[in-house]
């Protein structure tokens, strides 16, 4: 584990960039705690949720919205049957410029997968891409669903990917996508490293990745954040959150490139 201090908060800088907190959360369609899970979620302050495994089968639009509404946030893309699970939530203060939600290639007998992608913009920042996924069990498949990921960027465009990648730091897919964008954890480690399970978390199975043009101030479990209850970790999901913390350059001038 490293630091406990308390990472950045989001908001605005002087220059117009903004600190963005993302959390990546595999969320067990629901099945647990609720109460807790929310108290988990509320505690981190997102500006963005990349949630996983959020309910597809009973009512899955009204579970999300619900979800959304518990943790002050509004549905941004995916969600249900729409990206099979993956689920974007976001504040208010985030506009929606574009979705770009993805049903994967389905393997048979195994489970249905699909990214839920947003374009999103925050008050003066530039435009930025943010994908949830959650990849298969099954490593020939999931190796196929690694290669897919780097197509949810428009090229050039800034962004990250953040999910429940079922394999660990040493596989091939998450290896080969560790080159194309900063490992957010390894980038700026704070807080906790393992995600899996919570009650003996021994393997990082959920990470962030950020195109190498944002700034990583901050990225890990958030063990010892202040206002969250180490019990509701255990008791919210069978996966530990990951919460990073951004720098997104702001916009340029019209007719000029971001930050420039």
């Amino acid at each position: 584990m490293t630091s406990v201090t308390e990472p950045p908060t989001s908001g605005a800088e002087p220059d117009g960039a903004q600190r963005v907190r993302v959390l990546s959360y595999n969320i067990r369609s629901l099945r647990d705690d609720r109460d807790a899970l929310v108290r988990v979620i509320r505690a981190c302050a997102p500006d963005l949720v990349c949630v996983q495994e959020s309910p597809r089968y009973w009512k899955p639009e009204k579970q999300a919205a619900r979800l959304a509404h518990r943790t002050g946030t509004v549905i941004l893309s995916g969600g249900g049957r729409v990206a099979a699970g993956p689920l974007l939530l976001g504040r208010l203060r985030v506009d929606v410029l574009a979705t770009r939600d993805r049903l994967l290639p389905k393997t048979r007998g195994l489970h249905a997968r699909g990214f839920a992608t947003a374009l999103v913009r925050i008050g003066g920042s530039v435009p930025f891409s943010v994908t949830s996924c959650h990849l298969s069990l099954d490593a020939d498949e999931r190796q196929r669903q690694f290669a897919l990921l780097p197509g949810q960027f428009d090229e050039g465009e800034p962004g990250l990917i953040a999910g429940d990648f079922n394999e660990d730091p040493g596989g091939p897919g998450w290896q080969e996508l560790a080159a194309r964008f900063q490992d957010a954890h390894l980038a700026a480690p704070w807080g906790g490293t393992f995600t899996s399970v919570p009650d003996n978390p021994y393997q990082r199975i959920d990470a962030v990745f950020a195109t190498r043009d944002l700034e990583v101030l901050a990225c890990g479990v958030p063990h010892g954040l202040p206002g969250l209850d180490p019990a509701d970790l255990l008791a919210a999901t069978d996966h530990l959150p990951v919460l990073a913390v951004l720098r997104v350059p702001a916009a340029g001038p019209p007719g000029r490139g971001p930050g420039r």
